[in-house]
């Protein structure tokens, strides 16, 4: 199947880029507003076209642990939810993570905290890179802005976590998720028929014993050694970071902002200037590993930064541990499902930033 352009919602561009990445299977459960990845895959029959399995779970807690299953098989496997559903992920994501097992998960953030609204938001920051679960652990935090990226980051997902044998979360929220745009779909790369066994569960050969895959260790001396083993592991992640930016060439000031946040804020940037103001958007694409140092290097370039973000403030910390006190930063935020304009921006950032 060629390239192709395709005019999708993000959640279905989630789902076909699942299909076209070859991935083995899809484990899932409904919850709004990510309903239409699995609604789009049972659609599809993706069984029918590569062999896919789907298959809706009776729960979240069903469901990640169908993931933890597959990927210890060292099949390729995504699941999706929405934060209170993610929430029910944590503690088999730390399994996974514990085990060293690569998986995709994607998360279409709605407001909260609790039960929340429907509407979107990026309150689930602090869960994603910091580690939602028990125990010192990171994911790599993957955040789309655009339709296209949604479809190209389930791609990209998978060959990060199978080259770091680590879960990859695709950071998103409900706004992108519903937002339909044109994409350019790659073309279907097939399922791994061949792929490394010596880490997976299938069994004794005549090369090894029979793996036994878990993240459980008895012994405090061994444990400790896994985690600095996992450590090491995520320094090796830091070659991975991804940003984007734009109008930072002659920018006096900065907005830091990642995903629907960014896509707002590439408004007040042009705002601002007809104004006369120079500011310049940083985009954030990998929030784990965090673009720490690109930040600390235009911290000694612009006057000032403003972490733009919709929730109440929670990248904003690692903007402020990046550029280490040099400089003013400030948060704005709309939050519980809110979205601020590109005006409400502007004029926070001359509120809070321009007049410090």
């Amino acid at each position: 199947m060629k390239k192709e352009l395709r005019l999708l919602k993000g959640n279905e561009a989630i789902a076909e880029a699942a299909i076209r990445a070859g991935a083995d299977a899809y484990f899932g459960y409904p919850i709004t507003p990510q309903s239409e990845v699995l609604e789009y895959l049972m659609a599809e029959k993706p069984e029918e076209r590569t062999g896919m399995v789907v298959l809706q779970a009776e729960s979240e807690l069903a469901a990640i642990n169908m993931v933890f299953g597959a990927a210890s098989a060292g099949r390729r496997v995504i699941t999706t939810s929405s934060s209170p559903g993610i929430s029910l992920y944590q503690e088999g994501i730390s399994y996974i993570a514990g085990a060293e097992l690569p998986c995709v998960i994607a998360n279409v953030v709605r407001g909260g905290p609790g039960l929340g609204t429907i509407q979107p938001s990026q309150a689930d920051y602090f869960q994603a890179v910091k580690g939602g679960g028990h125990g010192d652990y990171h994911l790599l935090v993957l955040a789309p802005a655009s339709v296209q990226e949604m479809a190209d980051f389930v791609r990209l997902g998978f060959e990060l976590a199978f080259k770091y044998r680590n879960p990859v979360m695709i950071l998103t929220d409900g706004l992108i998720g519903q937002m339909m745009e044109k994409v350019e779909l790659f073309e279907q790369m097939p399922r791994a028929t061949e792929f490394d066994q010596s880490w997976v569960t299938t069994g004794k050969t005549p090369d090894r014993e029979r793996n036994i895959i878990t993240s459980l260790d008895l012994e405090a001396i061994k444990m400790e050694q896994h985690n600095k083993d996992l450590q090491e592991k995520y320094k090796k992640m830091q070659s991975e970071v991804r940003f984007e930016e734009i109008a930072c060439e002659d920018a006096e000031y900065l907005m830091i902002a990642y995903g629907s946040s960014a896509r707002i804020c590439q408004k007040t940037v042009q705002l601002a200037r007809d104004k006369g103001i120079k500011v310049g958007l940083f985009r954030p694409i990998t929030l784990y590993p965090f673009p720490s140092g690109k930040l600390l290097e235009m911290a000694g370039k612009v006057k000032g930064m403003l972490s733009v973000e919709m929730n109440t403030g929670q990248m904003v910390e690692d903007v402020r541990l990046a550029v280490n006190g040099k400089i003013p930063v400030e948060h704005y935020g709309r939050f519980g499902g809110m979205v601020h304009s590109p005006n409400e921006v502007l004029e926070a950032l001359k509120e809070k930033i321009i007049k410090s």
